[in-house]
This record gives C-alpha cells, structure tokens and sequence, in this order.
C-alpha cells in the first residue's frame, strides 16, 4: 500500500472537521490548559512560510498536553481592525470589509491544509460588531474607573464623585496628583461642564489635546511603534508631530504593577528587560531653576542630585511649553528652523539616534540655585516633553550623550569628579570623591545624593520624585477601519453610551477620505455624526490594539450575548499558560493587554491580574532579498556602464552627498534623493515632480520594495543570468503606469523612451515580507510534500525560539523519512506488514529512550531535536525490522503532534483488522489518536544487561566481545578464550593471566 499523504490528509481532515474532534468543553474533570497564538492579521497575501513556525509550535504542545490528559483551549481568530486592513483596502479599491473577508477565507484554507488542532467554534474577529461591541464595553467600564493609589487599584468614578460631594480632594492621598483642589462645597457650585473637565483628569480612559505622530499621507495618528525614522512604517510616509485631542488609556497609574506583575510570569529576560525599559522607572529629584531676566522657573527632573554642581547646561524638549516664551529675538529664526527639522523625527528615531547630534539655544539662561551660575539654555531632539518634566540637566563629565553635546557645540565642562575624568569622555561613575561642588565637597558621590535630595527639599526648590518614562497610552486614529468609539459630544461633555445601545455599528459607505482639520474619515458622514438632539457622535475609532487587548478572554465564551466572558469561564481557564508570538509585541501588545486584564480583575470582572503565565517568542524565518550590485543605463544608444564602487558627490536639498552609487547623464530621468531623514530614495521625474518607484539605497546598495502602492505589479518579470561565475536576477520595475520591460522605458502616457535600465543583484537573507518580495508560499510545499512533511521540516530548521534562513535542501530527508516510517506498517505490494509479535528487549529500549528522549523534548520546546529522535528511532526499528503493533503504536501516539494526519491514518489501521484507508472508516467511531494515553515511560527498559567490551592482547585491542554485565571473572575467561578471533591471535599460548575491570575491558596477558 503506497503512502499517499494527499487523499490521507485530506480525508483526515474532512473527518475531524465532520466529527469536531478538536472541539474542547467549558466543563470538564480534566486540568486545563491554555495555549495561544498571537492574534494574527489577515493579509491579502496570505500565509507565507515564516507565519506557520509559532503555529506549528503551539499545536504540536496542545495536542502533546491532549495527549498527556489536559482539557485544552486552542483558539483562533483574527485581528481583522487597523490600518493594515484599511491601505490593503484602499491599494486595492476594496471596501475594508470585503477585502478582509476575503483575507480571512484564504487564511482559513491555508491554515486547515496545515492540519492545525483548533477549536474554530470559538473565532472571533475584531471586526464583527458581536465582538466589538464588548470591546466597547470594556472601554466603558475603564472610562467609568479611576485609580486609588491607597487601595493600588481602579475603582468606579461614581465613588469618586460621591466622595467629592461629600469631602471634596484635598488632602486625598488616593488620588493623582492635579491641579484641582477643592472642598465639597465648592464641589457642588461647579457647572456640568466643570465637574466633567475635573473627572477627565481621573478616568482612566480619557480625552486630552496631545502631541501626536501625524501622517498626512495616510490621514491618521500613528502609535510610536508604528513610526521608523520619521516615516510610516507602513507605506514610508513623512510623519510630523500634531496637537491633536485624542484619546488616552492612563497606562501610566499601573507603572509599578506592570513591573511588579513581571516577576509572576515566565518571559525571557529580554521581553522583561524590553517591558522594563519602556516603563523605565526612576527614583530622583524634581526641583526648579530661576530664568535669568524672566519671572519664570525651569522645572527639571534628575536622577542625580549629587551632580548639581557640574550642570554646564540645560536641555529642554522642542515641545516645552517655555520655548517660545524663553527664545531670544536674535536665537528666533534658528530656533524655529530646528523645531520644523524635529517635527519630523518619531520619538523612537530621537532617542535612539546616537551619532547625529543636533540641537539649538535659546538664547535663555538658568541660574542654579546653590552657586548662582548662570546656565545656558538649548533645545534639543533626544529630550521628549512627555517624559519627566521634558528638561534636564547636562553633566557633561558623567554622561556620554552631554559630553558628546557639550563637545559638538563647544560648552565648556566642568570637571566635579577630579582624576574620574579624563577630558576624553564621560565617567557616569558613583564612586568618586565631589570636587568644585560646593557643600557637597569631599562625599562620595552615592552619599551625596541623599544629602543634596535634603538640601534640596530644605531650600524648597524641589522634592523626591519617582518617574516614569512610559507615557499615557494614545487611543484615538484618524481612520475609518476601527471601533467607533461609544462616546457622544455635547457642549465639550463626553457622553457614554448605555451598555443597551452597543455595539455603535460602524456606518457602512462605499469610499471614504480623512475628514477636515485632521479628523477622521467618520467626519464626513455628517448624517452619522450629528444627532438630532445637538450631540455629536466621537469622529475618531480605536486603534488595532484594542480588540487584541482582550481576546484571550473572549475565546473561553465567544458565544456570550450577556457579557464578554462569564466569569465562571474565566476563572476556570484562568491565565493562558502559553502564550506563542514574536518579539516585536514585546512593549505595544503585551503591555496593553496586561494592562487591560488588571482593570478588568479591579473591577472583578475576571479573577486574574495577569494574563499570560508563559510566553515563548519563536524566532524569524528569513527569506532571500535581492539588493542592486550593478546598475546600467543606455540613453540614446549610448551605453554608461557603472558599478556601485565608485565614490561621487551630487547636490540633494542643498547637502553635498557622497555615497557610492552609479551615474552618469542618463539620470535625466532617474536621481537620487536624500530625505529628511537622511535615507537615499530612487525616484522618476514626471512633470519635475519626485515620484518614488519603490527602490533606495542603503548602505551602497539598492533594494527592490514596490511601486506606486501596486505591489501586485511592482516586479513584472526576473529572469536567471550569469556573469564572473555569478547568479544575478534581473528584474523589471514597473513605474506607475509605464515600467521597466525589455530594457524599454515607457512614459506616464505609455510612450516608449530609448532609456534602458538594467540591475544585478546580490543575495540578502533578513525578514521575509510581501514587501520584501522574499515570500514563499507554504501552499506549494504542502502540496508536493504533505502538511506533515512541512509541519516537521519548519521544526527541524532549528531552535523555535531562534531566527533561521528559509531553505528547502533537507526537506526531502523529512518526506524519506515519513516514507520510511511507512514502510514499518505497510508494503507498496504486500500491503499490511505490522504484526502482533511480541516485542524484543532490544525493540523496547529503542521505544522507551524515545519515549524519554521526545517527551522531555516536547516539554522545553526543543522540536528540532524532537525530529531528529523519531528519525533515529524509525531508522533503528527499521533495522531490525520490527513491524510490531506493540511498538508501533506507541510511536504513533508520540508522533501525533508532530505529524497527526499519518498518524492518525496508521493508528486507525492498527485498530482494524483489516487496513482501510481513512475515508472507509466508520464515522460514527469517534475514536482519534489525539485520544489515546500518551505512553509511559519505563527506566527498567534502559538498564543495560550486556556490554560489549574490547578484548586487548598484551594491551593491543584485537577485538570487541558481547557479554552480560553479570558474568563473573570465570565466566569472562571462558567467552574470550573460545573466541575465533581471540585464538587465533593467542596461537595456542596458555595466558599468564586474564585481566578483567567489569563494565570496561578485558585484558590477555600472553
């Protein structure tokens, strides 16, 4: 019978599908177990092979834990809202709903041809109203909360407001700290309006005006991670800072329990270290420096005290609120020149960037406050405005970055740690003895700190401070794809929806733009907006993460029309305990949904405050790049051949810029920008207008992206050639309209230019994207090879947890070696082959080491070497030709997560008595492998009872011999000397004596 995996697999999985077998209860006498997958987003390109790697991970676990006698949760659904889903739309003239239903439908194929274990009646999408109604719900239920710092945990506003009426906030040490104090009396005089405006300052969700990341080109707010050096990361658009009124989750009032929450769970220590930074907690001083001339104070937040004296100046956020009012006359024009260079920067781009420094002053000085020094003041991009109170003091001899500064812009730098400093670089040491420090003189600086922190105080120009470097998380976007939010506007009040009229459904329109003034596309569906009562319904949606803050929850009661999860189904799935996903999660989507589950555990709405027990990052599967090694361009039949090694200078925006790149005349057509942030754009010229075709250089090399948005058509044609003994591609760009085919240019009109453009390219392995063009479809594979084929290959690439080049050299090995396995059960000719034999010692041991060896495997994730295990073990079975049901079917049920359909299809075969392919089964026997009782490991099976020891003659080994552990001196004797070998080597000679150390050697003294 011949091993036909298309119809064995297939047929599988039209049987489980028929007879739910992965389909898990609420109700059960099992333990449970919960393992998840990162929400994923349904692109239009579908799958590509690096996506399966985590899934295949986490279902070979949750059948393994199936297996070993677990009731296990292992859900799937989609992040179906968001700005990925809305430019797919938009690129492709598609209303998002439509192309995300067709999205979805080709990840459901892709993912079922794969053979995943999911329990698909609990799907939820983001998009569909029956679940985003609960994300409003939720929203609701955090804009009604605030935090008490006595109790450290939300609590509805509705007590807040009580206690106003009653007592008023002074003196209320559960609240943040305001700018309102007020007595109950007081209180009770405001208007509406004013009490409203005091409670936005509490809630945790809450509307504020706020710098924002804005994108023109894509008319939204962008979230921080969604920003790459000043551009989008989506589309490559500038993005510029905006004051915008946004929405806001108070993030910032869980800060010390996000990081205490982090010693309760298992991520690596990177992810924590990643949390950690990005929360950035910091114990210090905030205290105020008088402005020379002004009337003002400039408040600055440090983390050293003890350095007060070595302040050479100050630094303050672009976006401070005292630039314009501090700015000189004469320093006005160079100050608003900078500011319009910072504006666009992204945050992360600012603080990252180590080698550019950059940064302008004032004209203002400060006057410290102990020596009257006066310190001048500059503005600077590395300085941000949310964290601290957006200034600090530069001490250029113990910080790298003011030094750097203070060197780039010739201020001078006070020496207060004596030999510590070198004059070369910054010593940020605690250890050294305070010199031109005035009252501090002569302390270590680790004890001086304390004793500035009292003087400070002592003076009243500071306090102690702990700070944070996380801000108040954005929850507004100017886009149309999105939760509405349930929230109505009337005269400046913010007015929630009742829990009765959610969902607020997403108002259905053909096409749609950015809305006025920079609202979203919502605000021009005036009919939707304005209501008959005078109110206005929130322009805005919520951004992507929102659905994917909770869902976790949703999958443990996804057919709940009463709440969004009952809370006897929470408390009995409990956390996930695990949780599978990628690093690039590691601030954004694990903090917020960390976030979320402790507000709704406040309010006791689930009876956990964390929401992943463990979490495990699979690595990246990287895919081949084609960068640009040559470029040639004819032009008029006059051929200019170049090649990137050749240094020339060119004029861009006014720079000279240097880099290595091909020139010559034919760039009538073709140049090379430089962007605002410093990146080398190919462009075409249509009309003088720059019109990007999708290419840049980086690092003396182009990459081919996509054109125009059509990335459909962006590489119209690659074919193979050859030169010096090396592969290139040359491929074709398509220019908008026209494209580079057959070496001919066609124009914006679609007329032919003489111009030819030509590109070898080298070989880059990194991420495998659609963008990148370095995608492979798993489909393919899985139709040559099988889904179980494919499932063990992406395994035996590597580590889970590390990133791999995508290669398919050994996947035949793995196809041979599922043949080969088989062969153990059946014939091509004689069919059936496996027998009721009873099992030989040597049989056993060789199936109860794997039994160890794949189950402690399977338990630390080590799948790679799991592959291997059954390689070695079919191998050796097969060599001794052991076709026995009592060690085949053990095998099968350890083979099951990682190849179920074979299994499967085997296992069944053994529990007939005659073989039958799947599709012949009786459908009513729901009996599946996944079922079974994982089996048993037992140790006696591996104690060895013989050895095979070498036999030395006069110390030369001359032969090994298999003997029991057990024999005695007299009986070793007897084995070795009838030995042939050993006979005929001794000649007859009677041995003078027989060395023998049991377990190790045998020696013949002749």
């Amino acid at each position: 019978m011949e091993y036909d995996f298309r119809k064995i697999e297939q047929d599988w999985q039209q049987k489980w599908k028929e007879t739910n077998a992965y389909k898990v209860s609420n109700d059960s006498a099992k333990p449970k177990y919960y393992v998840l997958d990162m929400f994923p987003y349904p692109s239009g390109a579908g799958l590509h092979v690096g996506h399966p790697l985590g899934y295949i991970a986490s279902d070979i676990y949750s059948r393994y834990k199936r297996l070993k006698g677990y009731n296990v949760l292992h859900p799937m659904g989609y992040d179906s809202f968001g700005l990925p889903a809305e430019q797919y739309a938009l690129e492709t003239g598609q209303h998002p709903a439509v192309t995300t239903e067709k999205n979805i439908a080709t990840f459901r194929s892709q993912l079922d041809k794969i053979g995943f274990c999911y329990d698909w009646s609990r799907e939820v999408r983001t998009s569909d109203p029956s679940y985003y109604k609960w994300t409003q719900w939720i929203f609701l239920q955090i804009f009604h909360s605030w935090y008490d710092h006595t109790a450290k945990k939300a609590r509805p506003i509705s007590e807040l407001i009580e206690s106003f009426a009653n007592n008023g906030n002074v003196g209320d040490d559960r609240l943040l700290t305001t700018d309102h104090r007020f007595t109950a009396a007081e209180w009770k005089a405001f208007t509406d309006v004013r009490k409203q405006e005091i409670l936005m300052d509490y809630r945790l969700s809450f509307s504020a005006y706020g710098e924002v990341n804005w994108c023109e080109a894509l008319g939204t707010v962008l979230a921080n991670d969604e920003v790459v050096n000043g551009v989008s990361e989506r589309g490559g658009f500038p993005v510029v800072k905006k004051k915008m009124r946004q929405w806001y989750l108070r993030i910032t009032e869980y800060a010390d329990r996000l990081l205490e929450g982090l010693e309760r769970i298992e991520f690596s220590d990177a992810m924590k270290e990643m949390q950690k930074n990005w929360i950035g907690k910091s114990q210090g001083a905030e205290m105020d420096f008088a402005i020379k001339n002004t009337d003002k104070n400039l408040r600055v937040y440090t983390t050293r005290p003890d350095t007060i004296f070595g302040v050479d100046f100050m630094v303050v956020a672009p976006e401070h609120e005292l630039v314009d009012q501090i700015t000189t006359v004469d320093q006005k024009a160079a100050i608003d020149k900078y500011l319009d260079y910072v504006k666009s920067r992204s945050e992360r781009g600012r603080m990252s960037e180590v080698k550019q420094i950059t940064g302008c002053f004032t004209g203002a000085y400060a006057i410290n406050p102990f020596d009257g020094k006066e310190i001048p003041i500059w503005i600077a991009e590395y300085v941000l405005a949310g964290y601290g109170t957006g200034a600090i003091m530069a001490v250029p001899c113990g910080d790298p970055r003011d030094y750097g500064f203070a060197k780039h812009f010739n201020i001078p730098i006070t020496n207060i740690i004596g030999t510590h400093f070198n004059g070369e670089e910054a010593n940020a040491t605690k250890d050294a003895i305070l010199e031109n420090s005035g009252f501090l003189n002569g302390l270590v600086m680790k004890d001086a700190m304390n004793v500035a922190l009292n003087k400070i105080e002592e003076m009243g120009i500071g306090k102690r401070k702990v700070n944070y470097r996380m801000r108040d998380a954005g929850f507004s976007r100017q886009r149309y794809w999105g939760e509405p939010f349930p929230i109505i506007w009337s005269d400046g009040i913010a007015i929630p929806l009742e829990a009765e009229e959610l969902p607020l459904i997403l108002p259905v329109v053909e096409k749609y733009g950015p809305g006025p003034e920079g609202e979203g596309p919502l605000a021009n569906i005036t009919d939707w907006i304005n209501l008959p009562n005078g109110g206005r319904r929130e322009t805005s949606t919520m951004p992507g993460y929102a659905g994917s803050s909770w869902y976790f929850l949703r999958y443990m009661d996804p057919q709940n029309a009463n709440a969004f999860c009952d809370k006897k189904a929470s408390d009995y799935w409990g956390q996930v305990d695990l949780y599978i996903g990628g690093t690039e999660h590691a601030v954004g989507h694990l903090l917020y949904s960390r976030l979320w589950t402790k507000i709704l555990f406040d309010l006791g709405y689930v009876g956990h405050d964390e929401p992943f027990k463990k979490l495990v990052n699979q690595g990246m599967i990287t895919g081949v790049s084609e960068f640009i090694k040559e470029l040639r361009i004819d032009k008029d039949a006059n051929e200019i051949y170049n090649t990137l090694g050749k240094e020339v200078s060119f004029l861009v925006d006014g720079r000279n810029v240097k880099i290595n790149v091909p020139v010559g005349e034919a760039y009538s057509h073709i140049y090379f920008s430089l962007d605002a942030n410093f990146d080398y754009k190919l462009s075409v010229i249509e009309n003088n207008k720059s019109i990007p075709v999708g290419s840049y250089i980086n690092e003396h090399r182009a990459k081919i992206m996509y054109v125009n948005q059509s990335p459909e058509k962006s590489i119209l044609d690659i074919k193979s050639w050859v030169n010096d003994e090396e592969d290139y591609k040359h491929s074709v760009l398509i220019c908008k309209d026209g494209y580079w085919k057959n070496n001919t240019y066609n124009d914006f009109d679609g007329n032919a230019i003489s111009d030819k453009l030509e590109f070898r390219t080298l070989p880059v392995n990194e991420k495998m994207s659609k963008s990148k063009f370095n995608t492979h479809n798993p489909d393919v594979l899985v139709d040559k090879y099988g889904a179980d084929t494919f499932r063990m290959y992406e395994m035996f690439l590597g580590p889970v947890e590390q990133s791999k080049p995508w290669d398919t050299k050994g996947i035949e090995g793995v196809h041979r070696f599922l043949r080969k396995l088989w062969r153990l059960f059946n014939d091509d000719i004689k069919g059936k082959v496996w027998t009721d034999e009873k099992a030989t010692d040597a049989e056993l041991k060789i199936l109860h080491r794997t039994i160890k060896k794949i189950e402690e495997d399977t338990e630390r994730f080590s799948f790679n070497t799991a592959v291997s295990t059954f390689m070695i073990c079919v191998n050796e079975l097969s060599d001794l030709k052991c076709n026995k049901k009592e060690i085949l079917e053990p095998l099968l049920i350890l083979l099951t997560p990682y190849a179920p359909h074979i299994a499967e299809e085997l296992y069944h075969q053994l529990k007939d008595s005659v073989s039958k392919s799947a599709s012949k089964f009786d459908l009513s026997n729901t009996t599946n492998i996944i079922d079974a009782d994982y089996p048993t490991f037992d140790g006696k099976y591996l104690i060895e009872s013989d050895k095979e020891y070498p036999i030395s003659i006069n110390g030369k080994m001359r032969t090994n011999i298999n003997i029991s552990l057990s024999a005695t001196q007299e009986e070793v004797e007897k084995i070795v000397l009838a030995n042939e070998h050993i006979q005929k080597w001794t000649e007859g000679k009677v041995p003078k004596k027989i060395i023998f150390v049991k377990g190790k050697m045998v020696n013949i003294v002749v």
